[in-house]
């Protein structure tokens, strides 16, 4: 009995909000939003409600700090920027560069990197990792390297991958996200969202009177992108693994057959880029559709 009594203080003592939101993430990832319920939890960490709940208030307020922890790792912040007041970033030593994704106190600077070194975006003092040739690089990855201050299309671009590759890696997000905009745009995530696209649209030189619905129409896409290739993860029939390259490669397939099968007359242009549909590349098409949202965006502004 006194073995038993010892070995359950250990467990409270080590049980933490850090540890539940990151078993939470856990069961999310592994079975999708059903798979997060007070049992899975309290068998996971050896331990019972009560405690799961002295330190997260309810199941809601648990999955709201799942996505925050996973956004906060997605994406780089502060956003360097070229002014505005309480921006932090810049290199610790001359000739350094500030790590894009440290959160800093106000008047800090960002530590930098070291020499080389390279690492995904988020992470303090770390460059975007290159990507292959033809091949659009990880978030926060910009031709593979980063001057002292990046261009505002290259933020945006960073922000934008970021999102995505959270959303791919963890496929309940993207829902989650879209939930937290259109109910709760007040709550933790949307403001660090909107904050890390309009500061660099801002730079940008967006008319003041538009920064509101030019942001929003990014975030948007950026949302609707990472929604539609969830939902076409969780709808792979057979429990095959939706991110395999011979999955996507048989459905890619049977859709351009698809496609090619139309009466030519009547579908003409599907005839023409059914085999564009087939040979594409997933995020290399949401890149794509960031830099045409962008040159929009740097074609109408002021001159």
């Amino acid at each position: 009995m006194v073995m038993r009594t010892r070995q359950s203080q250990r467990r409270r003592q080590v049980l933490s909000r850090e540890r539940i939101v990151e078993t939470a993430i856990e069961l999310l990832d592994a079975g999708g939003e059903g798979a997060l319920t007070v049992r899975a939890l309290t068998e996971r960490l050896s331990t019972g409600a009560g405690a799961i709940y002295h330190h997260v208030g309810n199941m809601n307020e648990l999955g709201q700090a799942a996505t925050e922890t996973v956004i906060a790792d997605a994406l780089p912040w502060p956003v360097a920027s070229g002014g505005g007041a309480g921006e932090s970033g810049g290199a610790e030593e001359a000739g350094e560069t500030g790590g894009a994704g440290e959160t800093r106190k106000a008047g800090e600077s960002g530590r930098a990197g070291k020499a080389g070194e390279t690492g995904r975006a988020g992470k303090a003092g770390e460059s975007g990792r290159a990507g292959k040739a033809g091949e659009p690089g990880r978030a926060g990855e910009v031709g593979g390297s980063r001057g002292p201050r990046e261009r505002p299309e290259d933020r945006i671009r960073a922000v934008a991958l970021g999102l995505y590759d959270a959303a791919t890696e963890h496929s309940w997000l993207a829902s989650r996200l879209a939930a937290q905009l259109t109910r709760e745009p007040w709550g933790a995530v949307t403001p660090r969202i909107f904050e890390s696209m309009g500061r660099p649209l801002r730079d940008l030189g967006v008319p003041r009177g538009d920064w509101f619905t030019t942001t929003s129409t990014l975030v948007h896409y950026v949302l609707g992108a990472t929604s539609q290739n969830a939902q076409a993860a969780d709808d792979v029939p057979g429990g095959a693994p939706p991110d395999t390259e011979e999955v996507r490669a048989a459905f890619l397939d049977t859709a351009s057959r698809a496609w090619r099968d139309l009466d030519p007359e009547e579908y003409p242009f599907l005839h023409d880029i059914a085999d564009q549909m087939r040979a594409h590349e997933d995020r290399a098409q949401f890149l794509a559709g960031i830099d045409l949202i962008l040159a929009g965006v740097t074609a109408s502004r002021p001159r």
